[in-house]
């Protein structure tokens, strides 16, 4: 097998706090290995219209405590087609590239999958995204820096909550997956917890604040922004229409969570896994998506590699109620 002598790298979807401390780990993985590396501005698009350019090691130096990617990122409408997918294809071999590394998401290894298949080229993938929701490893890059964010805020908004006798309905990110709401909404003490997973009706949100404790002098409610009862705005509405004594207050934290400095275990995760990636396209891999479980490297092949829709550890669950009282 020759070896590979340059690769191209990539970041695509949402952006997560760590990919540059990725990025910076390919970079200067592949210079150990005297492999040029490529960068790819603004994902597949960027591919597609050859936003390339040469990386080295002062080019990832001083990035690694940086949020975001600084190689951009994008959505292709025009890479889900096959005439995309061949301009891309066209675009790579115009640059000599002989493998690549895309950091990302679900959404990230279904376009590398199909690429990979179509034109047979070596790619293997970071799991990039604050969601922690793909299959192959414990923890995805931005998830632990996203959940110090949202309890941070949290923490800040229990101190006017206490101040004013109020109930918050806190709304964070989590359109399929609910793991961001549960384990800050345990760290940050919240009565109640609202994700897509677990189905639950309004009505035990609302059992829970009729016959909970009366002398609280704060209430916090996380929702995950996919779960069924409607979002924070809907579930604060309801809350003021059952109980108008309360002061109910919704606050949506948004975009913060995607941002802010990656904290130590996202950094190390990302050095990890993104020194790994060069060493795997070395050893042969493709299609697939490096990942640490148990606190080992894995190999998941892209199409196992996707978004889980699975029922969320019960016995967390149970401490949300335990701790709540």
């Amino acid at each position: 097998m020759a070896q590979i002598k340059k690769i191209g790298l990539f970041t695509s979807g949402g952006d997560a706090p760590g990919m540059n401390a990725a990025i910076r780990a390919v970079v200067r993985t592949a210079k150990y290995y005297n492999i040029e590396v490529v960068g790819i501005r603004r994902g597949y698009e960027g591919m597609i219209n050859g936003e390339l350019f040469p990386m080295d090691v002062k080019s990832v130096a001083n990035i690694i405590q940086r949020g975001g990617t600084i190689l951009k990122t994008a959505r292709s409408e025009q890479f889900r087609t096959p005439e995309g997918r061949r301009l891309a294809y066209d675009q790579l071999v115009k640059h000599g590239i002989e493998g690549l590394v895309a950091i990302g998401g679900d959404g990230t290894f279904t376009g590398a999958r199909i690429f990979g298949q179509e034109f047979d080229f070596p790619i293997v993938g970071l799991p990039g995204t604050i969601d922690n929701d793909l299959y192959g490893t414990d923890f995805t890059i931005g998830y632990d820096t996203a959940i110090n964010t949202v309890i941070d805020a949290v923490d800040k908004i229990r101190d006017t909550a206490e101040s004013h006798d109020r109930v918050f309905i806190v709304e964070v990110m989590g359109r399929d997956s609910g793991l961001i709401a549960l384990r800050t909404g345990i760290a940050s003490g919240a009565e109640a917890i609202l994700i897509p997973e677990t189905k639950r009706d309004i009505d035990a949100l609302m059992d829970k604040l009729e016959h909970g404790r009366k002398d609280k002098s704060s209430k916090i409610v996380m929702v995950a922004e996919g779960d069924d009862a409607g979002g924070a705005f809907e579930v604060g509405r309801q809350v003021k229409e059952k109980f108008p004594n309360y002061d109910t207050r919704v606050s949506i934290l948004g975009h913060i969570q995607r941002g802010g400095k990656p904290t130590c275990m996202d950094r190390v995760l990302a050095s990890r896994i993104g020194s790994a990636a060069v060493e795997a396209l070395r050893d042969g891999h493709r299609n697939e998506m490096i990942g640490i479980i148990h606190n080992e490297l894995s190999y998941t092949p892209f199409e196992h590699a996707c978004k889980h829709h699975i029922e969320i550890n019960a016995n967390l669950l149970k401490i949300v109620e335990i701790l709540s009282i």
